[in-house]
């Protein structure tokens, strides 16, 4: 096992582990590390009898001693020979100090499952966006190695998956700031920035800390290892101009809307463009791209900067680029009704998420859905854009009547807002609404909760929807 080409074995055999937090990863590590003989404690601040579904996953570690429904003593953890946290546990927990300072190792799943992996990996992180980024990497590498898979905070832990991997294919990682603050020596041979802004601030304390945990993902890399970074974002291009004057630093490719960089890669006129060797080559037509804005167009580079230094040949990622959807829930095109394409963004929570749902509308003309549970945030950015863009605004559930009145504020007529009964009744007023040329967007700015069970269902709807429109 040369995890990342470092040569780290790991030997468990009648090592005394113990496994934090029985999420997806947690189990995965749980199941890891009995598989290789360790001797595997389970422990989860919930009882046993809330965990059974989880817990049923469990094979070779199912009849491992467990401590529930409260965290660990410092006594407790100081007898293990290593402490493996899921990423939702906080690495700096009084029990885990404890263990340290007696000589106890402490890794995340990451550094665990890494050591077992005999593929290169592309290291994904940033604060928005990594989830498209590390998906549509998953399909370039899937298209060029078989066996390629795409794991890590996008949903499938890869302390489930990092054996199965085969040594030729590679592993596409997305990577939050609570997986990277625990590595110890992972290097991915590739690793991306997107971008930076104030996130998790009541985990990590300060955006200085925050920082610091994404910028460890290119810690252990070296001169023969690649960096892609976003020139755009003004902090990241600090963090890299810094990184640069390291003897050793890996080598740096930029992204960038604004600039061309040499062996970079950037958009001019229209298309993406990358140099490669020196020679620079026409990725792709940003129109012939399946998703849209312009936040998906920096995650289309940050992927293209990835596998062209993976050694991905260009057809294959240019066939990858042009069949590319999108994440479900994301911007997601559902299909073409009449003329009008209809997009699923229900992951738009919120206000901020929804103004990037309104601002990658190709059309000028958009049937927008709004909408559902009130978090109390307000509306005013995103209601000041609907003038001039929004055709007509379907709103739904308990935020319907405020979002009217912030619409109202900022221009948008009354005429125009259509206040819909149920999800059902938006959809039917979307159809009627909506011109040839025209978007239906559904990006709420709202949580699901009241009329659905999470933003899965409720886009999953809309999505079913629109295909069924289309027959008739």
């Amino acid at each position: 096992m040369n995890g990342n080409r470092n040569g780290d074995a790991m030997e468990l055999l009648n090592k005394k582990v113990l496994v934090v937090g029985m999420a997806m990863s947690g189990i995965g590590a749980a199941e890891l590390c009995a598989e290789h003989g360790a001797l595997v404690t389970l422990s989860d601040g919930k009882q046993k009898d809330q965990l059974k579904e989880q817990l049923s996953h469990l094979k070779a570690a199912a009849e491992a001693p467990g401590i529930f429904g409260r965290a660990p003593s410092s006594e407790e953890a100081c007898g293990f020979d290593l402490i493996i946290l899921s990423p939702a546990v906080p690495a700096d927990l009084p029990f885990l100090e404890a263990a340290r300072s007696a000589g106890v190792t402490v890794w995340g799943e990451i550094e665990l499952a890494r050591r077992f992996c005999k593929a290169p990996i592309v290291g994904i992180t940033g604060t928005n966006g990594k989830t498209t980024t590390t998906t549509l990497m998953g399909e370039i590498l899937k298209a060029w190695k078989p066996g390629s898979l795409a794991a890590g905070n996008i949903g499938l832990a890869f302390t489930s998956v990092a054996e199965s991997v085969p040594e030729e294919a590679a592993v596409a990682l997305e990577l939050s700031s609570f997986q990277l603050e625990t590595i110890d020596g992972f290097r991915p041979k590739v690793s991306a920035i997107l971008n930076f802004t104030p996130d998790h601030l009541n985990r990590h304390y300060t955006y200085e800390n925050y920082v610091a945990a994404k910028c460890r993902i290119y810690e252990y890399q070296r001169p023969e290892d690649a960096l892609v970074l976003n020139y755009d974002d003004p902090l990241v291009r600090e963090k890299g101009e810094i990184l640069a004057q390291r003897e050793d630093a890996p080598s740096i490719c930029w992204f960038s809307h604004e600039v061309r960089t040499p062996e970079g890669v950037w958009t001019q006129e229209g298309h993406i463009l990358a140099e490669v060797r020196g020679e620079v080559l026409d990725i792709a037509a940003i129109e012939d791209l399946k998703i849209i804005g312009a936040h998906n167009e920096e995650n289309v580079m940050a992927a293209v900067g990835c596998a062209l230094r993976m050694g991905v040949p260009v057809s294959i990622l240019r066939e990858q680029l042009m069949n590319f959807r999108g994440v479900a829930h994301r911007i997601e095109n559902v299909g073409s009704v009449r003329g009008v394409t209809w997009y699923n963004d229900s992951k738009g929570t919120n206000p901020d998420a929804a103004i990037k749902g309104l601002l990658a509308m190709r059309s000028e003309k958009t049937v927008l859905i709004g909408g559902g549970y009130d978090k109390g945030t307000p509306y005013d950015e995103w209601c000041r854009l609907f003038p001039g863009r929004v055709r007509e605004l379907v709103l739904i559930g308990q935020t319907a009547e405020d979002i009217r009145a912030c619409a109202l504020k900022y221009g948008f007529h009354e005429e125009d807002i259509y206040m819909a009964a149920s999800f059902d009744e938006a959809i039917e007023e979307c159809f009627r609404a909506a011109r040839p040329g025209d978007s239906v967007l559904l990006s709420p700015a709202c949580a699901s909760w009241g009329m659905f069970d999470n933003y899965e269902q409720r886009g999953d709807l809309f999505r079913e929807a629109a295909q069924r429109l289309q027959s008739r």
